[in-house]
């Protein structure tokens, strides 16, 4: 008799929303990937309640294939200590793990998809490359604003709130993001370009 290793266990795609965990970070702009991913979740009916892999994480069935949803509890800058746990453990290939991330050169609501690519000045992203080894994520980057004058601290600008104006853009893109990211699930990531780059 042959068995699958690990059966029942098996996981076709990763999806990570990034962010920092904890109640002071609720509505910043650098949580704008976990606000995505709990769109995604309740969209899905999954929980994202499980912890492992220093994350929280869910997983159901969509479109056939077996997805792990994942908001890393790491904060932001060591990111990929948990997405690369959950690699490992599953044995994906960085092009079965989809990002979403914030981005603050993308006016607040605007999404541009991504098949690869540097992190730019974004630590999360910086750090799943440095650990992973490969900039070949797929990414969904989700426009949080830029600093409103150059001389604006970064890091306080990425931690700040959203207005309630821009955060009624923010759901509209993260409402987005549901249909991105199926799109990409099912590799069809030049549609979702064409449909949601904006």
């Amino acid at each position: 008799m042959f068995f699958k290793k690990d059966f029942g266990s098996g996981v076709d795609f990763m999806i990570v929303g990034l962010g920092n965990p904890g109640d002071k970070y609720d509505n910043t702009r650098h949580n704008a990937g976990f606000i995505a991913i709990d769109k995604i979740a309740d969209a899905w009916n999954i929980r994202i309640t499980k912890l492992k892999y220093k994350a929280l994480i869910g997983d159901g069935t969509v479109d056939g294939k077996k997805v792990l949803l994942m908001k890393p509890q790491t904060f932001m800058n060591l990111s990929g200590q948990a997405v690369v746990e959950a690699m490992n453990f599953y044995k994906l290939k960085p092009e079965q793990v989809l990002i979403i991330m914030d981005d603050i050169s993308l006016d607040c609501g605007k999404m541009r998809i991504r098949r690869k690519g540097s992190a730019g000045t974004h630590n999360g992203m910086k750090n799943i490359i440095a650990l992973s080894g490969s900039d070949k994520f797929p990414r969904i980057k989700v426009g949080v604003g830029d600093k409103p004058h150059p001389q604006y601290d970064l890091a306080a600008w990425v931690l700040s709130k959203f207005t309630t104006d821009e955060r009624k853009l923010l759901d509209e893109c993260a409402d987005k993001s549901i249909d991105a990211a199926k799109l990409i699930m099912n590799d069809k990531i030049d549609e979702a370009m064409n449909r949601f780059n904006s």
